[in-house]
């Protein structure tokens, strides 16, 4: 059981983690698709 629990709480702080990283390397479309012939 108290492997469960911490197999439990490792996922949870993982899946915080990736999502404060994929948050701050996320660019928004203008910055992505910024060229002379794009419009957005």
């Amino acid at each position: 059981m108290k492997s469960f629990v911490v197999a439990c709480v490792a996922a949870v702080v993982i899946a915080v983690g990736a999502a404060f990283v994929l948050d701050q390397l996320q660019r928004s479309a203008e910055a992505a698709y910024s060229t002379t012939g794009a419009r957005v």
